[in-house]
């Protein structure tokens, strides 16, 4: 299951070459994967569990520009223990893709600020 989280790109996403900055890119990314997580989990699980980059992989394929609308969507794929790699495309409106990126995560127990395994009850919660 997908979820897909609109941004308008700001004057101060620009680079100096005029177009969305690639570390603007992972900022997006990030931005998609929290503004999931805060869809589908309870606010008494956002309490319990955090999660945290172990890797960044990003192609980048064209250029955004200010006042773009991008289309961000992510999708999981099945975890091991407290790690699940999430995937995230950016297009903008007319559905050109312009970064595809593989990040790998980590669930974090926000109290002891130490991994633990993704329960089948949140690995479904974003199966859908």
């Amino acid at each position: 299951m997908s979820f897909t989280h609109t941004i308008k790109v700001s004057a101060d996403a620009i680079d100096q070459m005029g177009h969305v900055n690639n570390v603007v890119y992972v900022r997006y990314v990030q931005e998609t994967a929290e503004a999931h997580w805060k869809t589908i989990a309870s606010n008494q699980l956002q309490q319990t569990v955090l999660w945290v980059v172990l890797r960044h992989e990003i192609d980048y394929k064209s250029a955004a520009f200010e006042g773009d609308l991008l289309n961000c969507t992510t999708w999981i794929e099945k975890n091991e223990g407290p790690k699940m790699p999430r995937f995230v495309t950016i297009k903008n409106e007319s559905g050109k893709v312009l970064i595809e990126a593989k990040t790998m995560w980590c669930a974090v127990d926000t109290q002891k600020h130490r991994p633990i395994r993704i329960s089948q009850e949140i690995y479904d919660l974003f199966k859908g």
